[in-house]
């Protein structure tokens, strides 16, 4: 599976651990999902809401003007919904700052390779593969393919 580095680096990190410790991995990796800019304070009205999360979760892209569309992604999920962070997180952690190219390149069931499948629902599940969706729906968009 080709992976972008830093989303293959977290692959790496899930699979070398048990299915327990790959739940506080995605804990941890909720705690690091950035606070959003200003111009994304009114999340519900200015960002794509992903339905088929269990909690509300709101995401946006950008993409920068240069060679290779370079990716920004933006993401908000309530504190209270540590799971829906951690796969916002693991987005944000693995697809931010690469190049169009590579995060539409990323393998829709990519998340198959966490092992989280045996840790959280397949409605969860779903929601990850939806936010991937959505991500490369705006990175299209934005670069006209």
């Amino acid at each position: 599976m080709s992976l972008p580095p830093a989303l293959a680096e977290l692959v790496e990190d899930f699979e070398a651990v048990g299915p327990k410790d790959r739940l506080q991995l995605l804990l941890e990796l909720s705690q690091e999902l950035p606070d959003l800019p200003d111009r994304y304070a009114d999340a519900a009205g200015s960002m794509e809401q992903v339905h088929e999360c269990q909690s509300p979760l709101f995401l946006a892209v950008e993409v920068d003007d240069d060679p290779d569309r370079h990716v920004h992604l933006f993401f908000s999920a309530p504190p209270e919904a540590p799971t829906t962070r951690g796969f916002a997180g693991i987005m944000h952690t693995g697809l931010d700052g690469e190049p169009a190219r590579e995060v539409l390149g990323v393998p829709d069931d990519f998340y198959t390779a966490l092992g989280l499948t045996q840790a959280v629902s397949p409605l969860r599940i779903r929601g990850m593969a939806a936010m991937l969706a959505r991500i490369k729906k705006q990175v299209r968009a934005a670069v006209g393919s």
